[in-house]
């Protein structure tokens, strides 16, 4: 795996921390990467500032907090010019109940993830999406019945060389 923009095996140490504890103090960081305070600490602002972390949040168990609907919806447009990508993408940025939105190759164009206090309010959504003239072509629910895993990935595994 090639990194990219000049990462070094420090910077990745620092990345993985965060991206697994969020915010740390100083030290903490520091004996994690195993590298002295200072340094580390001006690595990590480094990062901050070249847009390697876009910021840190905390897990919620959702399910101790509110009953919710959790439904992954395949998306198809009719016309896949650039200006048609552009205005669905940009619509569903606003959408707070999409949590999740990837496009993809192959039979459909976009996976999203929807969550939403209900069945109904989910539908609501979707007819909204709908008359929004998004250019929507046909869509695919699956509702899902648990959530088994939801994390980010191994950032150290991502970029460790392949073994042989």
């Amino acid at each position: 795996m090639r990194l990219r923009t000049g990462l070094d095996p420090t910077d990745i140490r620092i990345l993985s921390a965060v991206q697994k504890h969020g915010q740390l103090s100083k030290t903490k960081l520091a004996e994690i990467v195993n590298l002295s305070a200072t340094p580390c600490w001006a690595r990590l602002t480094r990062l901050r500032a070249e847009g390697f972390i876009r910021g840190y949040h905390a897990d919620i168990a959702l399910e101790r907090v509110v009953d919710v609907a959790r439904v992954v919806v395949t998306v198809s447009l009719e016309h896949h010019r650039k200006s048609d990508f552009e205005r669905f993408e940009n619509h569903i940025r606003a959408e707070d109940a999409i949590i999740n939105c990837v496009a993809t190759g192959g039979g459909s164009d976009y996976v999203m993830t929807v969550v939403t206090p209900s069945l109904a309010s989910f539908q609501e959504l979707m007819e909204e999406l709908l008359s929004a003239e998004l250019g929507i072509n046909k869509y695919m629910t699956y509702f899902a019945t648990r959530l088994i895993k939801a994390q980010q990935p191994n950032l150290a595994k991502l970029v460790s060389p392949p073994k042989k």
